[in-house]
């Protein structure tokens, strides 16, 4: 039965509707598409902007761009990027404050205008169609996401790439002076933005030079050529000009770029690099099948252009496939390859995106919307088809962005929250922050210095490297303090030695110890001395866990005090036999109705001699902190120790899964 419009004399041919419908989306989604792709992005990159806290590289850049001009550039000119960034962030600042949010906005923002420019070169290159599909590969990638919330250079590193290359194909097909005079100033904030940026820069000389020798196979006049010459020589000598003042120091930073690759072998290597610039640094897809799709379109992006009929397998292919190969070769050439400095790969993904969006866009422009004749309507269907599935694992990236806690960014914030919530804490404590660069952001969150206000110091000085001189200011400014909180975070590039850490777990008590993201918060105590003499146990006790692991008696720095008081515990430890596994150490304060009321449970002296290294026969001093809630009541507390495995299951003694090491009296 056919199906009739309201007057009940035409029928309605569904076929003809969905050609008739597929026709008005190609007339109008030239507008409509764009404008809602560019809002679906805004969206993602303003979504919970300001929710997180800054963490050390966003602290960075906040107190670089908050100095005086003069001492920001001299500051850059240490620093392994140049000042472009941090200029243009200083008068962000001035405009719309420090908070968060805004200082992420201005990333956001250029994040956004990405969207924009991949979609404007896609279109220059291949088709509105293929640029539309690029640009929504860059919109919902969370590696373009990410750096597009995070206040630093990489979301405008990215900016300047796609737009440098729309010019550069711009003037390739008509140069005007005007569109040459943009190049040169794109390129040379590109410059000021990433030292990387040069590797753009051979990506556009690559492709002028498949331009020249391409575009002389069509019969194009020598002289236009070597006008064209002529001009791109001129606009990369005015673009270096222009950097000409930064150029030593660039050449300086580059030089001697300390050498942080790590080794890897190419396949792992190329699989974690195409993760990120298929899906996004937030993707935890590593079977084949999320990228079967992508690679269906990566070959068709092979195919000949039958919907412009352009040279287009020419140089205008051979701009997204050189930007891909140069900038991830020579991640790999350089030994450049570690976590850290996968971002650097971000222009990269605007190559994959521009290769995709032309493979899906020649399926899909090959197809027909007839989908009663399938043979026609087939790659149609793929293209949708993959493009869905594309998306799908896409989403599950930007899912992972937003909740899932291993790609949140390290929390300063609640940091400072836990010392300011410390009643005990006065002015002659100490906060460490190790590496010192850390300041820079947990200062935006706890300032230090006040009437209440730990002290704030860094250690160690500068870049490290001098142990004596960090374990001496250390002790110097341990001087008078009983509570100091440590904040270890890049321990192994400015701290290798651990001297921070092993000097507090000799003179202190580590009490507790929580990772937030990638830095670790811990809280040592530095009561008076031991009840001991020398260094043998004030309590002998002589209790052997299971043939396994003696412990030979405790000391104590305390057996009375007030709430809020830290207690340390000094047990001493004897192996009867080499360990095999690691076990770990816990100390408990239990209550009358044996609640737990304090604890602390670590490896053996705060996870620096754990039971595997221990030699039979020898003692081992193993120091542990407890620090009493302020509001405990009074009383009289009985404190236990033990050890217990991987498992989590407790070794016994005398049959029991603890010793009693004595009682604490609270006042």
């Amino acid at each position: 039965m056919n199906r009739f419009s309201e007057e009940g004399r035409v029928p309605i041919n569904p076929t003809l509707l969905l050609m008739q419908g597929g026709r008005w989306l190609i007339e109008h989604g030239v507008v409509l598409l764009p404008v809602a792709l560019l809002l679906i992005a805004a969206g993602l990159r303003f979504h919970n902007l300001g929710t997180q806290s800054l963490w050390n590289d966003e602290g960075n850049s906040l107190r670089l761009a908050q100095r005086p001009i003069a001492d920001l550039l001299n500051a850059a000119a240490q620093d392994i990027h140049p000042p472009g960034y941090y200029l243009v962030l200083r008068g962000w600042i001035g405009l719309v404050g420090d908070s968060e949010f805004t200082l992420r906005a201005l990333s956001a923002l250029a994040g956004l205008l990405t969207v924009a420019a991949v979609y404007a070169l896609g279109r220059a290159l291949f088709a509105p169609g293929a640029g539309l599909t690029a640009a929504a590969l860059v919109a919902l990638n969370s590696f373009q996401i990410y750096y597009s919330q995070e206040a630093r250079m990489y979301a405008a590193l990215s900016l300047w790439t796609a737009l440098s290359l729309w010019l550069l194909v711009r003037w390739i097909r008509v140069p005007r002076p005007q569109t040459a005079i943009a190049l040169t100033l794109i390129n040379a904030a590109g410059l000021y933005t990433h030292y990387t940026y040069p590797l753009v820069m051979l990506t556009q000389g690559l492709l002028f030079v498949a331009w020249l020798l391409i575009t002389g196979q069509y019969g194009r006049e020598w002289s236009q050529r070597w006008r064209r010459l002529i001009g791109f020589v001129l606009i990369n000598a005015v673009t270096i000009t222009l950097f000409l003042p930064l150029l030593p120091t660039a050449l300086q930073q580059v030089v001697h770029w300390p050498h942080t690759g790590q080794a890897i072998d190419p396949g792992g290597g190329l699989a974690v690099v195409l993760r990120w610039l298929t899906y996004g640094n937030t993707s935890l897809d590593s079977d084949w099948q999320p990228y079967f799709w992508p690679g269906v379109f990566v070959i068709a992006a092979f195919l000949p252009d039958w919907l412009t009929k352009k040279p287009t397998l020419g140089w205008r292919l051979a701009v997204p496939w050189s930007l891909l190969i140069v900038v991830v070769g020579s991640l790999f050439a350089l030994h450049l390859y570690r976590d850290a400095n996968l971002k650097f790969l971000i222009p990269a993904q605007i190559g994959l995106a521009l290769i995709i969006g032309r493979g899906a866009w020649l399926l899909w422009g090959f197809g027909s919307a007839n989908l009663l004749v399938w043979r026609e309507a087939a790659p149609r269907v793929i293209a949708a088809v993959g493009m869905l599935a594309i998306v799908y694992y896409a989403g599950n990236a930007i899912h992972n962005l937003y909740h899932s806690p291993l790609f949140a960014r390290d929390d300063y914030r609640a940091m400072a929250a836990v010392i300011r919530a410390d009643t005990q804490i006065g002015p002659r404590d100490l906060v460490i922050l190790d590496a010192p660069n850390q300041i820079e952001a947990f200062s935006y969150y706890y300032a230090g210095g006040g009437p209440q206000d730990a002290r704030l110091i860094g250690l160690p000085v500068g870049l490290g490297g001098n142990d004596t001189a960090t374990h001496s200011a250390l002790l110097t400014a341990l001087d008078g303090a009983r509570r100091v909180y440590v904040l270890f975070w890049g321990e192994d590039e400015r701290d290798p030695a651990h001297v921070v850490e092993s000097t507090l777990n000799t003179v202190g008590y580590a009490t507790s110890s929580q990772w937030y993201g990638n830095v670790r918060l811990a809280l040592y105590g530095l009561p008076d001395a031991v009840n001991a003499p020398g260094d043998l146990p004030a309590q002998p006790l002589n209790v052997d866990f299971g043939g396994i692991a003696r412990l030979q008696g405790v000391s104590l720095t305390a057996t009375s005090a007030a709430p809020g008081d830290l207690i340390g515990v000094r047990l001493y430890w004897q192996a009867d036999q080499p360990i095999a596994q690691h076990y770990k150490v816990f100390v408990q304060l239990l209550n009358a109705d044996g609640q737990l009321v304090a604890q602390h449970d670590a490896e053996p002296v705060n996870y620096s001699a754990p039971t595997t290294s221990w030699v039979p026969g020898q003692t081992l001093r193993d120091d542990h902190g407890l620090a009493l809630l302020p509001n405990l009541t009074a009383g009289t507390y009985r404190l236990i120790a033990g050890l217990y495995g991987s498992d989590g299951v407790r070794l016994t003694a005398a049959g029991q899964d603890h010793a009693v090491l004595g009682a604490i009296t609270v006042r």
